[in-house]
């Protein structure tokens, strides 16, 4: 994918909350450009990294005929907006059907679907392992690999070692032809190799360096001497 855009559809609400995220503001107006096999979205809670990947991930899969993605994603909520009925993907034709779209509230639904098409009765379940380790699995032993991978907030399911670990998937993803979108509050996983940094923010989407970040800053100021922080509890 190398582009979305805002396309007004029927049943369209301009008085939609979402509007009202300067991050989803920027998306409806200009669109947004991929330039990297990787981007990582962080930012802040409440600026709208969910609800960004979300509609992305919605819209994506509008595109999918027949059963092909059974196994994508868990498929939508009733929180979810309707933004991604009103966007356009623009990138490969015919749409690669690999990959998946993994946010820690559906993964136990998803991984469910998984255990149940599993082809040995023998494999253990992804539900029977501990939640980062079905993570990992799950995202590593995709059968159809290549595709689109949108990951939110993978860091909750995962330890730092486990972290590092899926950087290296999400680097051989990409060596292979995938395309990985992320969102975190993980200075580790924002440190992803050759990742294109979008940093959601009152005023709308920035492009900044890792070491620019706040959350990095944060992180190293806080490891430095906690106490500075818990004193002020």
């Amino acid at each position: 994918m190398s582009r979305v855009e805002f396309t007004r559809r029927s049943g369209f609400d301009p008085a939609s909350w979402y509007l009202g995220l300067p991050s989803i503001g920027e998306l409806c107006r200009d669109g947004l450009d991929f330039t990297s096999p990787v981007t990582v979205v962080v930012g802040e809670n409440g600026v709208g990294k969910s609800t960004l990947v979300e509609a992305i991930a919605g819209a994506w899969q509008n595109g999918f005929r027949g059963a092909q993605d059974r196994l994508w994603s868990a498929g939508g909520s009733a929180e979810d907006t309707d933004l991604p009925r009103h966007l356009t993907c623009i990138g490969a034709q015919p749409r690669p059907y690999g990959g998946c779209f993994l946010r820690a509230e559906s993964m136990h639904s998803l991984f469910d679907r998984a255990d149940t098409d599993r082809v040995r009765d023998t494999d253990q379940g992804l539900n029977e392992l501990s939640h980062g380790q079905s993570f990992l699995r799950y995202v590593a032993d995709r059968p159809i690999g290549v595709g689109l991978w949108i990951l939110d907030e993978p860091e909750a399911a995962l330890s730092f070692q486990s972290c590092l670990a899926l950087l290296g998937v999400i680097k051989d993803l990409a060596a292979e032809g995938s395309q990985v979108i992320m969102a975190t509050h993980s200075p580790v996983l924002a440190a992803c190799p050759d990742a294109e940094i979008w940093e959601l923010t009152e005023d709308g989407i920035e492009y900044p360096r890792w070491d620019e970040l706040d959350l990095v800053r944060n992180w190293r100021s806080f490891l430095d001497g906690p106490d500075r922080f818990l004193r002020h509890l």
